[in-house]
């Protein structure tokens, strides 16, 4: 307890000196391309009473969340089944590398000439960029897989659905928190892109229209609003599902 009160009143100092930083940055530029912290706080209450931020903020939450469950449960069966099986594994690590290396926007583009600037080509445009990703971490994992405990699992004859509940996914948890958690910082951010390129609300919507303004207290306004959602995720849900999982190593010191 000690030691999560230090560290989140390292993580508020921190934000404190940061935001300090801007502040005084912004009054020796004192130029409208660098808006004031003040000044940021202030649009996002008046955009947040308005009903228009958190309006926005919801429509991409949803959309967030659709992709990310998409490309989570999709990459994990792919990347488990590519490190159970080398011929598998042999046969898809091409496709598997091209789309590691296609760029998002390339997706995001083709699903709208493909599917027309729909819902579903956005949720698709977000889950192909992060698929791949989950894929590789949960092909890595399952390589790493004990030996031992399959063979126990065989030796027991568990059905295939106990083998998956008490071998696999307890050993590939912590693979799949690391793949979560790296999976929520990119898929938002493709999220804003696929917004901004073909979608008509939504904060990535948002900012491409105050962008076009010419409005950086805007821009920055959405941008911390919905970062500030993302990190209430992250500190919130994943690293304390992350440090359940891996409770086990620091019981074994």
């Amino acid at each position: 307890m000690k030691l999560l009160s230090s560290g989140t009143a390292a993580r508020a100092v921190s934000l404190v000196l940061l935001l300090l930083a801007w502040e005084i940055t912004a009054t020796l530029a004192h130029s409208r391309a660098l808006p004031a912290p003040h000044a940021v706080f202030a649009f996002i209450a008046r955009e947040a009473s308005g009903g228009d931020l958190l309006s926005n903020i919801a429509i991409t939450l949803a959309r967030v969340v659709v992709s990310f469950v998409v490309a989570m449960a999709l990459g994990c069966a792919i990347g488990v089944a590519l490190g159970r099986s080398r011929r598998l594994d042999t046969a898809f690590d091409t496709w598997v590398i091209v789309l590691l290396n296609t760029p998002a926007l390339v997706i995001t583009v083709l699903c709208y000439i493909w599917l027309g600037l729909t819902e579903a080509a956005a949720v698709l445009a977000v889950a192909l960029n992060k698929i791949p990703t989950v894929a590789v971490l949960m092909r890595e994992g399952t390589r790493a897989l004990s030996p031992e405990l399959d063979e126990m699992a065989s030796a027991f004859r568990l059905s295939p659905m106990d083998r998956l509940r008490h071998v696999l996914i307890p050993q590939l948890q912590p693979h799949i928190a690391g793949a979560a958690r790296s999976g929520l910082a990119l898929v938002w951010k493709i999220v804003l892109v696929v917004e901004l390129l073909g979608r008509p609300n939504g904060v990535g919507y948002a900012i491409s229209v105050y962008f076009q303004l010419f409005d950086v207290t805007a821009v920055l306004g959405y941008s911390l609003a919905f970062m500030s959602v993302m990190l209430a995720i992250e500190y919130g849900v994943l690293q304390p599902y992350e440090a359940h999982v891996r409770r086990w190593r620091l019981t074994a010191h």
